[in-house]
């Protein structure tokens, strides 16, 4: 089980984006990165193509899941993860409150 999944509220802890908040769009667990909505965003240079138009788009760029932490659901800092047996589920717990997160 990962730690941080697509659909996680995510606290970025350093580089140009610090502190900012996003969703997380798609993991890749195999480079270890992940794409946070909003947020390094890069511009791109576009050819054009049947269904698109040349030009500069910005899009985000893949961050490290070091530099990205789970944001608390009770107050939305950032917090590390654990994990609990509830039953027959294993789930994903704040460490900062003790809240379970969902998703």
């Amino acid at each position: 089980m990962q730690k941080i999944r697509k659909g996680d509220k995510v606290v970025v802890l350093t580089g140009k984006d610090k502190g900012r908040t996003g969703e997380v769009v798609q993991v890749m667990p195999k480079e270890d990165r992940a794409v946070v909505r909003g947020v390094n965003m890069v511009k791109r240079h576009q050819r054009q193509t049947q269904n698109q138009e040349a030009g500069i788009i910005t899009k985000e760029a893949s961050i490290h899941l070091s530099n990205i932490a789970i944001a608390d659901p009770k107050d939305g800092k950032p917090t590390r993860v654990g994990f609990k047996v509830e039953g027959d589920k294993k789930v994903r717990v704040a460490k900062r409150s003790g809240e379970v997160i969902d998703g």
